[in-house]
Order: structure tokens, then C-alpha cells, then sequence
């Protein structure tokens, strides 16, 4: 788990992004504003907040804009991880109006969507009132996994692991595969990698196997809470708990009392509701 500073992303991490979905979107052209919108013709547009939501891909829809319209202006009235309001204006931009209306979708694709996660991510922390550090994890829209990570943070979450090299956790299949939570364990350390354990353990009897083989972390997967709580009682001064599986908004704050360092929720980046805002000339 990393906590990550909350800073801009770097653009190198959605620029082609942005540029592979524009040409998805023109296609042969915006035939629509081809034909109605003069080639000189000027406009000011605004991103509106249409509901109270959570700020996350600013730059993001920004950079669709610009990447049609070069020379377009851009004031931004807030910025990423601000709460806005039902009627705040997001952004301005003024610029050429066919651009403008070409890249309208694609800008808001963008900011709805990481908005939205931002948004639910912000709901989960507020639940938790810091009793437990909300984690992300690799539930994420396939290419465009640094960008909802992005907008967890934005939310004030956490990110777990942002691919495959960069942790180490036996999950179920693993387990099934090694034939023994000891034996995954003992693999893991006889690879040298200088990272910390984590294991997945759906019984409290692999608790204990995780236990013993000394691991690092220990994530309690689909349990009772009283099976939770003993769990977290069994690892105290051993290894860190992570809670996961079934965690939902409604649920927070009884997790959030168990004891246990992280609670994983993959619905904050694969379920979330896009945030409504709308772009108006």
C-alpha cells in the first residue's frame, strides 16, 4: 500500500489516450457540426457541475480540447479533488466552436467517469473517518488503470498495487496451485524479492497457516464479521489486516471499528457511478 503524493498526473500518461479516443470518436469527421458550425465561428463553453461530486481528469478534458483547438483559452475554476456543488462552473474554455463541440464528449467521457470515481472514493473515506485506510485495487477500466488510481486519490483513497510487479500477493488460485499457503510463502522468500507478503486467507484456519509461515500482510476475504474480528485479534502484533470482499458503503463504518489497518474496495474503481456534468455554450 502506497501513499501516493496527491500532485497532477504527468500528461505522457493520458495524452495518446486522449488522442486514440478522439479519432474513436470523429471517425471520418463530426459530420453535424461540419455542417452547421462555421469554420471561424468563436465560443465560450463552461464544464458544469450538475451534481455534488468530486473533481477528478480536469487536465484530462482539458487536453481534449487542446488537442483540437491548439490555441484555445482555458480558466480553470477549481481543480482536482475539490468538492463541487450543483451549479458551479468547473472550467471555461474559449476557442473555435467546431473544436470545441467535436471534443465535448470525449472531455466529459473523461471527467465524468474518473469524477464519478473520485466522488464514491470520498464517500467511502468520509465513512471510515480515518479508523481504517480505504485501498483501491486492480478492478480497473483495462489502459486506463493509472488514471482511475489517479482519481481514487483525487477521493483521498489509497492505492494498493498498480500491476502485477509491484507486489506480492497470494491469492485463492495460488494457494490451490502451491497446495499450501506455507509452500506459496516459502517460494515467494526463496525468489529473493525484497517486498512485503501479503496472503489471502478465507478461513480462519488459513489465517493461522498465513500466520505461522510469517507473513507480511493478511487479507480476510469474505468473512463473518465475528470471523473478521477474531481474525484481526489472531494477527495483532504479527501482521497487518486488510478487509475485503463484500464492502460496501453501508458497511464502512462497523468494518471500520474491527481493528484492521486497510479495507479494499473494488467498487470505488469497476462500479461507480458517472458524476453529472455537462458542457454548455
Amino acid at each position: 500500500m502506497k501513499t501516493v503524493p496527491f500532485e497532477p498526473l504527468d500528461p505522457a500518461l493520458y495524452r495518446e489516450t486522449v488522442r486514440r479516443a478522439l479519432a474513436e470518436d470523429l471517425g471520418w469527421g463530426d459530420l453535424t457540426t461540419d455542417g452547421v458550425i462555421g469554420e471561424e465561428q468563436r465560443a465560450r463553453g463552461v464544464l458544469l457541475a450538475k451534481s455534488p461530486l468530486v473533481i477528478a481528469g480536469l487536465d484530462i478534458a482539458v487536453e481534449a480540447f487542446m488537442q483540437l483547438d491548439p490555441g484555445a483559452k482555458v480558466t480553470r475554476h477549481m481543480k482536482d479533488g475539490d468538492l463541487a456543488q450543483p451549479g458551479a462552473i468547473i472550467a471555461e474554455v474559449v476557442g473555435y466552436a467546431a473544436p470545441l463541440l467535436t471534443a465535448e464528449r470525449t472531455a466529459l467521457n473523461f471527467l465524468q467517469h474518473l469524477s464519478g470515481m473520485a466522488t464514491i472514493t470520498r464517500r467511502f473515506v468520509d465513512a471510515a473517518g480515518g479508523r481504517i485506510t480505504v485501498l483501491d485495487t486492480r478492478k480497473t477500466p483495462p489502459t486506463l488503470r493509472a488514471l482511475a488510481k489517479y482519481a481514487v486519490r483525487c477521493g483521498g483513497g489509497t492505492n494498493h498495487r498498480a500491476g502485477l510487479d509491484d507486489g506480492l500477493m497470494i491469492k485463492d488460485n495460488h494457494i490451490r496451485l502451491c497446495e499450501s499457503i506455507r509452500g506459496a510463502v516459502l517460494k515467494l522468500r526463496e525468489a529473493g524479492h525484497d517486498m512485503p507478503v501479503e496472503v489471502e486467507a478465507q478461513s480462519l484456519a488459513q489465517v493461522d497457516e498465513a500466520l505461522d509461515a510469517g507473513v507480511d500482510v493478511l487479507m480476510i476475504d469474505n468473512m463473518s464479521v465475528d470471523d473478521m474480528r477474531e481474525a484481526i485479534r489472531r494477527s495483532r502484533g504479527r501482521a497487518k489486516v486488510e478487509i475485503s470482499g463484500g464492502v460496501t458503503l453501508d458497511r464502512i463504518d462497523e468494518l471500520a471499528t474491527l481493528g484492521a489497518e486497510y479495507v479494499s474496495v473494488g467498487a470505488i474503481t469497476h462500479s461507480a457511478p458517472a458524476a453529472d456534468i455537462s458542457f454548455e455554450i
